[in-house]
């Protein structure tokens, strides 16, 4: 059996085990690549380690250590009612706006995960307080983000587009962007329609005054007749009645949320968040803990709490798995892999499969590290002519990046982070169904749209 073969083998062996006895996969990824690494790719300790994403650890630990204060101290419930008052107390317009968010974000060049860790734990919160499904929230923040991260201007699309130039491939930008844009929104598009969005839109409007009453309900049942006051909207098939309201017992009014001086500097430190990130291209997570660091100096009882309140499993599982991916790299199996795919004699099979290797490691390694190793792959059977070139890049491009809402990716790491009030365990097997289902379907589909007609 050949070392890259048997690396894939106790990767398999390590999901089985962590699904099966409830060990944090984590770990068992650590062990993995102390075992592998040394025993089998011959690495020292310093080459395990180099898989390690510190950068990752220290995104994890900052942003949600930065939103645990937020939410210690009232910041997020301050967010969540100006979300609301904002959309005129539409809550199914919510998940919208933060697709558009994040794809405005990274359309203006911010980072895919800088966006994503800006806007998910908002977007969780908010979720969190309307019963809207942290599953859906969280999809549509990353497919947000991805929706836009291929524009000309954008990180992804200069480095692809980059690689297509180097490669002295034929290239289109806005294809290359419109592709990205359009499949996340029709994946979007569907996750709101199966994960809750028509009942969203049944529920009605909140209505934040200072009675705490709402049109219908939302994220809980007001009963088929109404609550106080009338007939409210109620459930699919009730009558609505839309001049009347019904009081919410669980809505926190407006004034609830007063400005006190931790919450504005907890709104000045998020916006100084963005400005750092975007403005001055500054590291998400060194950013995110040293203006934690500053809050919990002022605020020392605020820090107390949020720091029991940093996903550290989260951080665990993430690093681990990801440093037994590193040490797959070092020893050569992602490479083995698109060779023995690039030798395929059809080139059609040879698209297919390399989409789908891409959306596969991409689920656990860098997306644009995969996007710039399978490009170059492509190249020789791209040159036969059989194959569009602007199609095969769309469609490598779209399945390695769809599927960062895998928990294992840095975006669908942050959202599993930043849920608050969640079975993290529950919502963590939710994003690695929704993420393979994703990686089995996408590919295919993408394939099938973007490659077979020969675009370019």
């Amino acid at each position: 059996m050949s070392p890259e073969l048997l690396s894939v083998l106790v990767l398999a062996v390590v999901f089985v085990i962590a699904t099966t006895r409830s060990v944090n996969m984590g770990a068992l990824a650590f062990a993995a690549a102390f075992g592998v690494g040394t025993l089998v790719a011959d690495l020292d300790a310093d080459g395990v380690f180099a898989g390690f994403p510190g950068d990752l650890f220290v995104v994890l630990v900052g942003v949600t250590y930065l939103f645990a204060l937020a939410r210690a101290n009232g910041t997020t419930d301050w967010l969540v009612h100006a979300a609301v008052r904002a959309v005129r107390g539409r809550v199914a317009l919510i998940p919208w706006v933060m697709f558009a968010l994040t794809g405005a974000l990274t359309a203006i060049g911010a980072v895919s995960p800088a966006a994503v860790a800006i806007v998910a734990p908002i977007a969780l919160s908010f979720a969190s307080r309307y019963g809207i499904s942290p599953l859906l929230m969280g999809a549509m923040v990353v497919h947000g983000a991805q929706a836009g991260g291929f524009s000309p201007i954008s990180i992804y699309g200069s480095i692809v587009n980059g690689i297509v130039e180097r490669e002295k491939l034929p290239g289109s930008e806005i294809t290359l962007f419109l592709a990205s844009l359009l499949a996340n929104l029709v994946i979007a598009a569907v996750v709101f329609a199966v994960c809750g969005g028509p009942k969203l839109w049944r529920q009605g409007a909140v209505v934040e005054t200072g009675t705490a009453a709402a049109k219908g309900d939302v994220g809980t049942d007001s009963g088929a007749g109404g609550g106080a006051g009338g007939s409210g909207t109620g459930g699919a098939g009730t009558r609505t009645a839309p001049a009347t309201t019904v009081t919410r017992t669980d809505a926190v009014p407006a004034a609830a949320v007063p400005l006190t001086a931790p919450v504005v500097a907890t709104l000045v430190c998020l916006v100084a968040l963005v400005v750092a990130v975007l403005g001055f291209d500054l590291d998400a997570g060194l950013t995110a803990i040293t203006l934690a660091v500053v809050l919990s100096t002022v605020w020392p009882d605020d820090s107390r709490r949020a720091v029991t309140e940093i996903a550290w499993p989260t951080v665990l599982l993430i690093c681990g798995v990801l440093t037994y991916v590193g040490v797959l790299d070092e020893m050569g199996t992602i490479t083995w892999a698109g060779e023995g795919v690039g030798g395929i004699g059809v080139p059609l099979l040879a698209a297919v499969l390399l989409c789908y290797i891409g959306a596969i490691v991409s689920a656990f390694a860098s997306s644009v590290g995969i996007m710039g190793a399978l490009i170059p792959l492509a190249v020789p059977f791209l040159a036969q002519g059989e194959i569009g070139a602007v199609g095969m890049v769309a469609a490598l491009a779209v399945s390695a990046t769809v599927v960062d809402v895998s928990p294992f990716s840095t975006n669908g790491a942050l959202v599993l982070a930043a849920a608050p009030d969640v079975d993290r365990e529950r919502f963590f097997r939710q994003l690695m169904a929704y993420g393979g289902i994703v990686v089995a379907a996408v590919p295919a589909v993408v394939w099938l749209v973007m490659v077979v007609p020969g675009w370019g």
